[in-house]
């Protein structure tokens, strides 16, 4: 009889605490406590760019990366013909800052270009600039024309697709010089692009050189005159969002960002102004 009692109070006890366990419900995680695969994604922006912005945008990437950590830019850094050649060519570009409007215009036309994005974010300014000691004396576009007219000297200018050597090409046109036959006599120096006329001009590998103005600022260029609107145009630079990019909000994103005012002071304290 003892042993059977015993057995009862066991078996009570054994059901009393199953019924324990089971009643205990698992708390659910807390979903705040997650971490935000959305906010920890990392974005990538191509950006293509004038060889000219290199050093500042560079800056303003740091700025940038503060306000936007989950973005990361990718630069490619190049002449702005070169640039609108590779996109044409299918190269992945998210956002294009040129030069020159030819080019923007030329991939505007050919619908590579994310509508209503695209719009007028710098100008800038095309210098005549001379090595340290400036041996051959040059004062200024005219003093140029002329020596280039009648002593052995080299100049330096960007070739014909860069946006740099198109404005060259309509001042040497601005004080009725023959380009061609200028060439043809070993006086004129082609770069593929501004950072490569900066660079013979700093080396003095040339007598003189037409750079802009931001190039002569970071390059601590001597410059000896600034040419004017109506030597060459309206020297501006035009922004876009490239057609089929898989980041467009964040690439729409990054162009408001170049219009801030701490990203203009980095672009104004090389020579840059506002366009817009």
């Amino acid at each position: 009889m003892r042993n059977k009692v015993v057995a009862v109070l066991v078996l009570a006890m054994v059901l009393v605490s199953l019924v324990a366990c089971g009643g205990k419900e698992t708390p659910a995680p807390d979903e705040s406590e997650k971490p935000s695969e959305e906010a920890s994604e990392e974005i990538e922006l191509t950006v293509f760019a004038a060889a000219s912005m290199t050093e500042t945008l560079q800056e303003i990437e740091a700025l940038y990366k503060e306000e936007t950590p989950n973005v990361k830019l990718s630069f490619n850094f190049d002449s702005s013909g070169t640039l609108q050649t590779q996109i044409e060519e299918g190269a992945p570009c998210d956002v294009f800052i040129s030069a020159g409007e030819k080019q923007m215009n030329a991939l505007e036309e050919g619908e590579y270009l994310e509508g209503e994005t695209r719009l007028d974010l710098l100008l800038n300014q095309v210098t005549l600039c001379v090595p340290e000691g400036n041996s051959k004396n040059i004062t200024g576009f005219e003093d140029l024309a002329q020596k280039l007219n009648g002593e052995e000297m080299l100049f330096a200018m960007g070739n014909s697709d860069v946006p740099v050597g198109q404005y060259t090409q309509k001042i040497l046109a601005y004080f009725s010089l023959d380009e061609s036959a200028l060439a043809a006599a070993g006086k004129i120096s082609y770069g593929s692009n501004v950072k490569e006329v900066t660079t013979w001009i700093s080396e003095g590998s040339v007598d003189a050189g037409v750079v802009y103005c931001t190039d002569a600022f970071s390059a601590d260029l001597e410059i000896v005159d600034a040419a004017t609107e109506e030597m060459c145009g309206k020297v501006l630079y035009p922004a876009a969002v490239i057609k089929g990019t898989e980041q467009e909000e964040a690439a729409k994103a990054y162009l408001e960002f170049l219009k801030t005012d701490a990203a203009l002071t980095i672009f104004e304290k090389v020579g840059f102004t506002k366009a817009f």
